[in-house]
């Protein structure tokens, strides 16, 4: 492709050039002591500069960077040209979003190389050590207040290669001196211990300790503002109150915004609710005790979270109720239960194989469930997803246990009092319901065949009893956290298995999971619990839970996997106050499969990491299978898919997936 027109660099293109690394650095410098001006002119947009003069200038380059891992970054790329005596390029990065297509308009011909198709372009300037071009980003973190050169994750530049794009940015920046190089991966952290003195470091630790905001799912609602303990608000909170908590609290109940004091995983409970509501979602360092929120306790407020900053302001109840009428959430159509399949049945056994994946999942999903239904869909990828042995229980037991002891009639007579229509008195109502799903007496039948296929099958081992709807883990929907799972022991007269089917089948009317279906506007009498049956395990050496998306990054542009893993049986969604888990954005599918920490547990030893480079692999391999096998489901409506997997490693250093389910991501917004 030739370079753009002479007159189509002048007017968009501004570039100062820069020693090649030949050459002393900073021999073409401005003068140390000169005063940084503005170099770039009102109008028009550049599409380049080789000089960033003042803030204005790096603002008009820059875009929210590609990957927002960290938050409160905006980031303008940069090539140098080492086949152009080292001119350096600071990229309209709204304009060019990726290298590759500011190299191939303006450095391509025209007295320059021919700049090759994009994958022989990522191939060499990403790997090759005789590389034409020198890509990188300088990123401005705002509330560590640091400027910073980076490096995409799988760039293998060597430290003679980083030292020379360093030098000439400070060059030709007026923060240059003030220019810090962030290690973005292990793979250049471990570069960056042959850094020169004159390339400082700031790892992504450091940068995560200066960050008091960080925006977890972004939008903008209305609500009465109102501070809780965490364990306040697992009693009835009103669905249009912004909530401002101490700590991250087990659930939370439909709420328009939440304002958490402690950082959140991006799955944690409570984000994965805030996604699937589409409603605002924030931490920030000492919010609970923050004087300006606290003069707005108890008034009505307009929560706005945005990827580099939020805001809060006063508003009028009528401006709410406005608000509130237009933002209705649509229902949910969900298929009523379908009682028509009995028995007990092996996984594998239950998608029709006449079908494929994505229509025989929503086929079963009436009778089965999600998680059930979705796991049979696993059982059919092979080898490369490691899946326990496991069995359904369709919703047929679980309606023939209401119809059998009244307890659909006993919940119609309930809706009808009066009080049923006071949120509190209504919880207290439905946990009566609960207690009596729970102690009306079992099918022996259904007990009888649960325990001969234990005995058979499985030896007597220990089994844990999933819950499994028709009404979670759906496309638009996955209603994590709502219901109960629970495991059951062998005994002799089998209670404590028949304990942990009916917990399961109770949760159904968990107060909890009955204000969020009333929310999205589900029937409940629609609504039923199959029961996902497999092994449960002891002394897991780690547990975790992985999206197949990189969900910084909403362009797809950057696609990783990412991990949260927990060393041994600790909760990652939810850890223990002060606990940090390994978080890790995995290149799978780059050349030399960079692994990047964005946080580290705290529960191993320093210097370690909860999962090997050969678990990681092993899970890699399985999250991509499982990412090919779902995406004719979920992945052709052209906008973001990923689906949400949980994982463990057992006792014995195997590697089981136990769930797949699609993630809401940005489409709940």
């Amino acid at each position: 492709m030739m370079r753009a027109s002479l007159a189509r660099v002048l007017a968009g293109v501004f570039l100062v050039g820069c020693a090649s690394s030949t050459e002393n650095p900073t021999s073409k410098a401005p003068d140390a002591d000169s005063v940084w001006d503005c170099v770039l002119p009102d109008a028009p947009e550049p599409d380049a500069s080789g000089e960033i003069g003042c803030r204005t200038d790096f603002e008009r380059l820059a875009s929210d960077p590609l990957d927002a891992s960290i938050p409160g970054a905006e980031s303008a790329k940069t090539i140098v040209d080492r086949s152009d005596d080292g001119t350096l390029h600071f990229i309209n990065s709204e304009r060019y979003p990726v290298h590759y297509d500011y190299a191939s308009a303006f450095l391509s011909g025209d007295g320059l190389p021919i700049v090759p198709d994009l994958g022989s372009f990522n191939t060499t300037e990403y790997y090759a050590p005789d590389r034409r071009f020198l890509l990188g980003a300088v990123t401005w973190y705002s509330e560590p207040g640091v400027f910073v050169y980076e490096l995409a994750p799988y760039d293998t530049s060597d430290a003679d290669m980083i030292a020379e794009a360093f030098r000439a940015i400070v060059a030709h920046s007026y923060f240059g001196e003030e220019l810090l190089f962030h290690p973005t991966s292990l793979a250049i952290e471990e570069v960056a211990k042959s850094l020169p003195p004159d390339v400082p470091i700031i790892t992504t630790d450091e940068l995560f300790a200066g960050i008091t905001y960080q925006p977890l799912n972004l939008g903008s609602a209305m609500g009465q503002l109102r501070f809780y303990t965490s364990d306040q608000v697992e009693e009835y909170v009103n669905y249009r109150e912004i909530v401002v908590l101490d700590q991250i609290p087990n659930d939370i109940s439909v709420v328009a915004g939440t304002i958490t004091s402690e950082f959140q995983t991006p799955l944690a409970h409570i984000n994965v609710l805030a996604q699937n509501r589409g409603t605002p979602n924030m931490a920030l360092r000492g919010a609970f005790d923050d004087d300006a929120l606290r003069a707005l306790d108890g008034k009505w407020v307009e929560l706005t979270v945005d990827a580099l900053d939020w805001s809060i302001r006063e508003v009028s109840e009528a401006e709410a109720e406005v608000w509130w009428e237009a933002n209705r959430p649509a229902p949910i159509d969900v298929a009523p239960m379908d009682t028509s399949v009995e028995g007990i049945w092996w996984c594998e056994d239950i998608l029709d194989p006449a079908l494929d994946t994505e229509d025989a999942v929503p086929l079963r999903i009436p009778a089965f469930g999600g998680k059930v239904s979705h796991m049979a869909a696993m059982k059919r990828i092979g080898d490369e997803v490691p899946i326990p042995k496991c069995l359904g229980i369709p919703l047929y037991w679980y309606d023939q246990h209401m119809r059998t002891h009244g307890l659909w009639d006993v919940y119609a007579e309930y809706t009808t009092r009066p009080e049923w229509l006071d949120p509190r008195t209504r919880a207290e109502l439905l946990e009566e319901l609960q207690d009596q799903i729970e102690d009306a007496p079992l099918s022996e039948a259904l007990l009888e065949e649960v325990r001969t296929i234990i005995d058979r099958d499985f030896d007597r081992i220990k089994m844990r009893f999933r819950s499994s709807t028709n009404a979670e883990d759906l496309g638009g929907f996955s209603g994590a956290g709502l219901y109960t799972s629970k495991s059951g022991e062998w005994d002799d007269d089998g209670d404590d298995i028949t304990d942990a089917i009916t917990d399961v089948w109770a949760s159904v009317w968990n107060p909890r999971a009955w204000e969020e279906r009333e929310y999205w506007g589900i029937s409940h009498t629609d609504v039923g619990m199959a029961i996902l049956v497999n092994p449960t395990y002891d002394d897991e050496q780690a547990n975790g839970v992985a999206i197949t998306a990189n969900i910084f990054d909403a362009s797809g542009l950057e696609p990783a996997f990412y991990i949260n893993v927990q060393q041994g049986e600790e909760s990652v969604v939810l850890p223990e106050d002060g606990d940090t888990t390994d978080q890790i954005l995995y290149y799978y599918d780059s050349p030399g499969q960079p692994v990047v920490y964005i946080r580290r547990s705290n529960l191993v030893p320093e210097g370690e990491t909860v999962m090997s480079n050969a678990e990681l692999y092993e899970l890699g391999t399985a999250l991509s299978a499982i990412h090919a096998h779902f995406l004719p489901a979920y992945g052709r409506s052209g906008g973001f898919y990923a689906m949400d997997i949980e994982f463990k490693i057992t006792e014995d250093g195997r590697l089981e997936v136990k769930q797949a389910r699609p993630y809401p991501g940005w489409q709940a917004d």
